[in-house]
């Protein structure tokens, strides 16, 4: 039995709890009231405004988004049989012998001579990281061969599993001592994700063997020799406002001989020259000496993917300056003319008439028609002196003879620091288009930056957020996540890009792509292995702003400031006038659940039912993945406006987008 004291005892502090639940709930129940001035236009959103970035890293290009599914096809790596081991029966003679042509074919140097004295002889190639063969696809094989000195016989063509288990086989027979290009197709039995090929000599017989390939029907809009369709898909539903390409890093190569150059990747597959990928020995955690460029992905392929997917091509050129965290190799002035020229020859490569030298190039490879490329980019993190000498000699000539070209320039490696402080000066004082800003920090960084663009110059250059990427432990770490801390992070700092759209035209989170195994730089945007693809966390943020950009930006204000940190909230808003939508995307960036109302001031109308897109997670180090990748994804739901008032329960640690009707 309770003594009365003890009654009374029990009920003040019942009550206490009490009033302390009321205070909370009064509390979660007063929200924070914006104000959006629907009819305030303060910038035009540019169709560019969010795209993609591509570079050959992580396996990117050959073993990723290029379908080939066979290594050193042309056995042109430095180590000729790199990829290729010898198999042959038991009592089987034979022999492979890799050849040298030298300069008689500098940009297919080599070839493999193959013999059988007796019995089974033959190569096999271990792909990228294996073959990932899908029961009931089509295989398409080719080969360059010509009979070995009137030696005559078949070639058996065969993919087999992990414990040589044939899945699938066909055969060519080449029908003279000329090279010619033979083709043959057969369906895979089993779904392997480590398939290997064989080419075998079956009995006694001899031939030269080039431009051993193998690739899955179903590529990208059924290429033959095309794109990876699930890859390029999780592109194309981003619809993309640019695609940068091929780079990055690799435009400048660790030398200047080992840069990009753009004529050597157009044109017959077998004449484009290969070179190694810097790559391929820049991270000692992750070396890879089999990581070269086929270019079997080249600029004219490049090109084609931008039309496809709807993306303004942006590709960039070396400036005459190798990588300076490499060798900083540069072109004397003097010498800067092969350079510049490459430049001018790919803009009429890209828009010139059929009848023109270059134009004519992209109409042989069947495209007539020009890509109506409107911007280049000269140089990638280049940075000093030495940059603006020759970034002003291709400014001219390029401005001379295509004015209507914008020049993408360079702001170094950081968004601070000496270098940047330097070239934004001089970027600034040249009065260029466009200058490329990199950041790649922590995420309380993209937090606290969110109002980096407020106080930019109007009226001077534009800004292109080019890399981006919160590292979830330090720059090049391998153990960084594309967790959702640096997703929601991202999500905050590109409510700053977007509210300053009138500085801001162009952004892109970088690197675009990784293979599971084949990867140096971490986080990606998008993760492959040798059957799957997933888009991470930050890939469902970017899309979410990609796909809803709208066409003007509006205020968003909290006690009659931009909405950009305040107490965790951060906040953007645009119209869309070609759909007469008003669309708000807030990020609470706080661990506890807040509210928000947002008053629509300056519409005539807004209609009563909207609708209300969430991402979020109560675990802020959540990952997708390959067995669950939809663990951080949008849940799109119905939500009513009363008054021209959105009141948005905002759950912790969320990118909420709210679309409605005015």
């Amino acid at each position: 039995m309770i003594s009365k004291a003890n009654k009374c005892t029990g009920l003040l502090a019942l009550a206490a709890v009490l009033a302390t639940c009321a205070v909370t709930t009064g509390s979660a129940q007063t929200p924070k009231v914006f104000t959006i001035k629907a009819n305030e236009i303060k910038a035009e959103v540019a169709p560019t405004m969010w795209g993609l970035f591509f570079e050959d890293i992580n396996q990117g290009a050959d073993g990723g988004l290029y379908a080939e599914l066979v290594k050193n096809r042309s056995f042109e790596f430095d180590v000729a049989g790199m990829g290729w081991k010898e198999i042959k029966d038991k009592d089987a003679e034979g022999s492979a012998l890799y050849q040298n042509r030298g300069n008689a074919n500098p940009a297919n140097r080599r070839y493999v001579q193959l013999k059988s004295e007796s019995g089974r002889y033959g190569l096999a190639n271990e792909g990228f990281k294996g073959m990932g063969i899908k029961q009931g696809m089509q295989y398409d094989f080719s080969v360059l061969a010509r009979q070995h000195e009137g030696r005559s016989g078949s070639l058996l063509v065969e993919l087999v599993d992990e414990k040589g288990t044939v899945i699938g086989s066909t055969s060519v027979k080449p029908a003279s001592t000329d090279w010619a290009k033979y083709t043959a197709s057969f369906v895979a039995s089993a779904t392997v994700p480590k398939a290997s090929l064989n080419v075998v000599l079956t009995e006694k017989g001899g031939m030269d063997l080039d431009m051993i390939s193998l690739f899955p029907k179903d590529t990208w809009k059924g290429r033959k020799g095309g794109l990876r369709a699930d890859m390029v898909q999780l592109l194309a539903d981003m619809k993309p406002g640019f695609f940068r390409f091929p780079g990055g890093c690799i435009v400048e190569g660790r030398t200047l001989d080992e840069r990009f150059q753009w004529k050597k990747t157009i044109g017959k597959p077998e004449d484009r020259e290969l070179i190694i990928n810097r790559w391929n020995v820049e991270f000692k955690h992750r070396l890879a000496p089999d990581y070269f460029q086929s270019f079997g992905l080249g600029f004219f392929e490049y090109f084609q993917l931008c039309e496809d997917i709807g993306a303004s091509p942006l590709p960039i050129l070396n400036a005459g300056m190798a990588c300076q965290f490499n060798t900083a190799e540069v072109v004397p002035l003097d010498e800067l003319q092969p350079y510049i020229q490459d430049a001018l020859d790919l803009i009429e490569f890209a828009n010139g008439p059929a009848s023109s030298p270059w134009g004519k190039k992209r109409a042989e490879m069947g495209h007539p028609e020009p890509f109506n490329m409107t911007m280049i980019g000269v140089g990638n993190e280049n940075w000093g002196p030495q940059y603006i000498e020759r970034l002003k000699v291709f400014t001219k000539a390029i401005n001379d003879k295509y004015p209507g070209i914008k020049i993408v320039n360079s702001s170094g490696t950081d968004p601070s620091g000496d270098r940047f402080d330097y070239l934004d000066k001089e970027l600034r004082a040249m009065n260029v288009d466009i200058i490329d800003e990199h950041y790649y920090r922590a995420p309380q960084w993209f937090l606290d930056n969110a109002g980096r663009y407020d106080s930019y110059d109007r009226q001077g250059p534009k800004v292109f957020a080019g890399e981006y990427a919160a590292q979830s432990v330090r720059i090049a770490s391998p153990d960084n996540k594309n967790n959702w801390h640096c997703a929601m992070s991202e999500a905050a700092f590109m409510t700053g890009l977007e509210r300053n759209a009138d500085v801001v035209v162009m952004a892109s989170y970088a690197p675009l792509f990784a293979h599971a195994e084949g990867w140096q730089w971490t986080p990606d945007l998008i993760w492959v292995d040798n059957l799957r693809s997933y888009g991470t966390a930050n890939y469902q943020v970017q899309k979410l702003f990609s796909l809803n950009k709208g066409t003007h930006v509006v205020p968003v204000l909290l006690d009659n400031k931009a909405v950009s940190g305040q107490e965790g909230y951060y906040a953007s808003a645009t119209i869309d006038r070609k759909t007469n939508e008003l669309i708000l995307k807030v990020v609470n960036s706080t661990g506890k659940r807040q509210s928000g109302a947002f008053l629509i001031d300056g519409a005539n109308k807004v209609q009563g039912k909207g609708s209300l897109t969430v991402i979020s997670s109560a675990d802020l180090e959540a990952v997708n993945s390959f067995e669950a990748p939809d663990t951080i994804s949008p849940k799109v739901s119905p939500i009513s406006i009363k008054n021209k008032r959105i009141n948005l329960d905002l759950s912790p640690y969320s990118v909420n987008m709210v679309k409605v009707k005015i």
